[in-house]
């Protein structure tokens, strides 16, 4: 079973991923993939790429030396393909497409999910790409079920397969299930029956045993985990070696890592070179977003956000997460 940290827009970027690989270590994630790179109408200056992803300062890889795959969504097959290009040559060790968001702002701009209306067009850009792209370097795709509907399920999957993609990952919902319960994982089934890619199974994986339900349903033996990863970060241990859970006080220490990370940027001295700096202002928001997400898991994260949630000091933040054994 292969296990991928999801691309999610504004929460898994470059510390999250730095301390999530590091907290599920060496039998944990396969691979990351980064949060989207909007491609529009022309090649992208190097910094932006980097900005995304610090990691191809360093070969591609986490700190754990987990490999990133850089995401691109676009609808211009050349433009894409370029972009590919120069991604590939800055050492991306894979390149991913996203035919899945399904954000308003980004489907009004022929971005994401809205795709799936167009299997033609996404045979363009995946064959596009895969032209572009070293034959070395994988290229695969994202998708979801369908736009409004899942009419076109199996046609999207077929043309992202006869484009030459390596593996195709299927968010088990529509763009107009947006993220509303259940993932409908059976679909995925349908989608394994008519073509001879390997497909990840993605969408409302959270626990060992929806794990398992998933590959039951979808026929899929890898799969892609994405909020569950953040609020629950030993579950990719649990899932893989069946390892004990953390305890509160290990918890508290990648917390401070990941206060760390952001207020001082990653310890490797190649991310000096990436532009990723944070303000006093936006490491605090960050971290509360992290500890908000934990609290839907450990009841500690809960009352220590609690104490927090009005503090604007990093170190103040920081002596409460020290002392937070003792005060809650």
């Amino acid at each position: 079973m292969k296990i991928i940290l999801a691309p999610m827009e504004g929460l898994t970027d470059v510390h999250m991923r730095h301390i999530l690989t590091q907290i599920a270590g060496e039998q944990g994630y396969d691979w990351c993939v980064t949060e989207f790179i909007r491609i529009t109408n022309q090649l992208l200056p190097t910094k932006v790429f980097y900005h995304s992803c610090p990691e191809l300062l360093q070969a591609g890889k986490t700190a754990n030396g987990t490999p990133v795959h850089v995401q691109l969504l676009g609808s211009e097959p050349q433009v894409l393909a370029e972009n590919a290009q120069r991604v590939a040559e800055l050492g991306a060790p894979a390149i991913d497409l996203n035919f899945g968001c399904p954000a308003k702002s980004v489907n009004q701009h022929r971005g994401g999910a809205v795709l799936l209306d167009e299997p033609d067009t996404i045979y363009q850009i995946v064959a596009a790409v895969r032209h572009a792209v070293p034959r070395h370097i994988p290229v695969s795709a994202k998708m979801r079920l369908g736009f409004n509907d899942r009419l076109r399920m199996i046609d999207n999957a077929l043309a992202i397969e006869s484009a030459g993609a390596n593996w195709l990952t299927v968010h088990a919902r529509t763009k107009a299930d947006g993220y509303r319960p259940p993932a409908h994982w059976y679909e995925l089934a349908k989608i394994r029956q008519m073509v001879k890619l390997p497909v990840i199974a993605n969408g409302d994986i959270d626990s060992i045993a929806s794990a398992a339900q998933c590959q039951r349903d979808s026929s899929c033996t890898d799969i892609m985990i994405g909020r569950a990863a953040v609020i629950n970060p030993q579950l990719v241990r649990q899932l893989k070696t069946q390892a004990a859970a953390l305890s509160w006080p290990e918890l508290v220490q990648w917390q401070l890592m990941f206060l760390s990370d952001m207020r001082h940027a990653l310890a490797h001295p190649a991310f000096a070179d990436s532009g990723i700096k944070w303000t006093e202002h936006g490491a605090v928001g960050r971290y509360k977003q992290w500890l908000a997400m934990l609290s839907q898991a450990w009841p500690q994260a809960k009352l220590l956000f609690d104490l927090v949630k009005k503090e604007k000091s990093y170190h103040r933040i920081q002596e409460l997460l020290v002392q937070s054994d003792v005060l809650i």
